[in-house]
């Protein structure tokens, strides 16, 4: 495929920046290659949205009824991404290549960053800041997988990947070198990079030695695990004040 093809078929859903194959998430660097081209390519072009005027070289996602999305204004979609039946926009932005799963609500003010893969059903709270990566071609991209509640103001970047049901409470800010510690056992089980499923995660710190003195500094902790009998529409804010966390 060529780059406009190619963009189109991004746009379509027929192809991913990322795809889940026998249980691992594979990168498609030929279609992370077009977008990069098609940003060389494309040349800056006004765009008139009602009383508003833009000034960009992407143009944005039309046909949302037949699409069966629902977009709040001002929310904004960017050509070449995809938005699959089901998903809301609330005054939110989506940009080049990210794929939004099924029924997905994406808040008030969060982000979708280039290439970012949300799953089915999830929940992406006010303020979330899904962080975008198109270089280098082989980096996986932001990935939040099917049933995950992303709590309110959480920052998540660098390929980071969350698990299916997982629940990050609110400013959770995760990268690929932030510890995601799980403490329900005796021991401590440090992951990066990545929240296992179910998780029910929060915002910490650990202390940390250097020169001027000890200093503590970011981590998330798993407190916790969300139930597989607890109803998904139930279950999300329900686990949180389980575990006494803000929605």
């Amino acid at each position: 495929m060529d780059v406009d093809e190619t963009i189109a078929a991004l746009d379509r859903g027929e192809v991913r920046v990322a795809e889940k194959v026998d249980g691992d998430w594979r990168v498609n660097e030929e279609a992370k290659a077009a977008i990069l081209e098609y940003f060389r390519v494309r040349k800056v072009e006004p765009i008139e949205v009602g009383p508003f005027e833009y000034l960009d070289k992407i143009p944005l996602k039309h046909d949302h009824a037949e699409r069966g999305v629902r977009v709040v204004p001002p929310a904004t979609a960017r050509y070449g991404s995809f938005l699959s039946p089901g998903v809301i926009l609330m005054p939110s932005y989506v940009n080049i290549g990210a794929w939004v799963g099924p029924n997905t609500m994406v808040d008030t003010w969060a982000t979708v960053g280039s290439c970012a893969q949300i799953g089915a059903d999830v929940h992406l709270a006010g303020g979330v800041g899904v962080g975008g990566v198109l270089e280098p071609l082989q980096a996986r991209p932001v990935i939040v997988e099917d049933g995950a509640f992303i709590g309110s103001r959480c920052i998540l970047t660098e390929g980071v990947l969350i698990g299916e049901r997982a629940v990050l409470g609110p400013n959770v800010s995760l990268t690929g070198s932030v510890p995601v510690i799980d403490v329900t056992g005796p021991e401590p089980v440090e992951h990066r990079g990545y929240v296992p499923p179910r998780a029910v995660v929060v915002p910490g710190t650990r202390p940390k030695d250097f020169p001027a003195g000890t200093f503590q500094v970011a981590c998330a902790l798993v407190v916790g695990w969300r139930s597989e009998k607890t109803d998904l529409k139930t279950s999300l804010n329900d686990v949180l004040r389980e575990f006494e966390i803000g929605v």
